[in-house]
């Protein structure tokens, strides 16, 4: 019983996870899955993200545009992953870890401005001093400011608006090079401009999440965005394997990515209760993305190898 109820007082706070991590694991779908693009660069741009909102937000800046700037930052890390791949001729993933590797301390001088040394590792904003848009401390109320219904509006509107700008003549340039980068460059598409939109627009996303999960959290932290990309990808293959089937809309799959974290929070939270340290988070998460991907896989293997046979048989 206690663990029960241990788990259901868990589950607000591994929803509210969820959604906002939903917001980056969209991004990571952009690249990942439209673009076809290995980008290593969100372990950065997240905690760029979130450095850039936190030390806004503690200088006295409007919570929009904390979050606009923090949306803004992430382009920029994202276009510098574009230009090292394009311009410099360097593979999309050596690419992304190059900038994940500069934004390291980039984001320590991004937390430190104003301080002596320049350089900071972790960065408080307390509910209590700052208006903050969402926050941890809140989750289970039922009120206004619960967290909660602001993050799932905010999720409807990002998803709102990337349906409808995939939908325009450059949005399907992006998914064309992403689909056939050979048969896009004979149509006239300029497939190099195209990937660096693709990893700007997902590194914008992945640092607004960031910006939130710094403000739920009441921190950010250098360390934040470290294994982002597995998780990232463990919500973009959950939501594939889950509902895969059903959600054929763009607008749906792109909301599957969402409840694929929502599930992924949930799935750690329902581990942790088991009595599993949190030492070995990283191990599970591993764990979990090698076993989603994996389903796929012994699902065509065993499923559709047994229905060909039996057809085989038939005839």
């Amino acid at each position: 019983m206690d663990f029960l109820i241990g788990l259901l007082n868990a589950m607000p706070g591994a929803v509210a996870q969820g959604l906002i991590w939903g917001i980056m694991a969209i991004g990571v779908y952009i690249t990942y899955k439209i673009l076809d693009v290995a980008d290593l660069t969100v372990d950065g741009s997240l905690c760029t993200g979130g450095a850039v909102c936190v030390i806004l937000t503690i200088n006295g800046t409007p919570v929009w545009v904390a979050f606009l700037m923090a949306f803004i930052a992430g382009l920029l890390a994202g276009m510098l992953t574009g230009i090292f791949h394009t311009k410099f001729g360097i593979p999309a993933i050596l690419a992304g870890i190059l900038t994940q590797l500069a934004l390291y301390s980039i984001n320590l001088h991004i937390m430190g401005w104003g301080t002596d040394n320049g350089s900071k590792s972790n960065l408080p904003v307390s509910v209590d001093k700052y208006k903050l848009l969402v926050s941890a401390r809140y989750v289970r109320e039922i009120s206004l400011r619960n967290p909660l219904l602001l993050l799932a509006i905010f999720l409807v509107v990002i998803i709102a608006i990337l349906y409808w700008f995939f939908g325009t003549e450059l949005g399907a340039s992006l998914r064309a090079t992403g689909a056939n980068g050979n048969m896009a460059r004979a149509q006239g598409i300029n497939t190099n401009t195209t990937k660096v939109l693709g990893l700007m627009l997902s590194n914008g996303l992945v640092a607004l999440s960031g910006a939130l999960l710094a403000e739920y959290q009441g921190f950010s932290d250098v360390n934040m965005g470290r294994g982002a990309i597995v998780i990232g990808l463990a919500a973009v293959i959950i939501g594939e394997v889950v509902f895969g089937k059903i959600f054929r809309n763009f607008s749906l799959k792109l909301l599957s990515c969402a409840i694929g974290a929502v599930i992924y929070y949930i799935v750690i939270q329902f581990v942790l209760r088991l009595g599993l340290s949190t030492d070995d988070l990283k191990l599970l998460s591993a764990l979990v993305v090698a076993m989603f991907l994996a389903v796929p896989y012994w699902k065509n293997k065993y499923v559709g190898g047994k229905r060909k046979k039996g057809g085989n048989e038939n005839a």
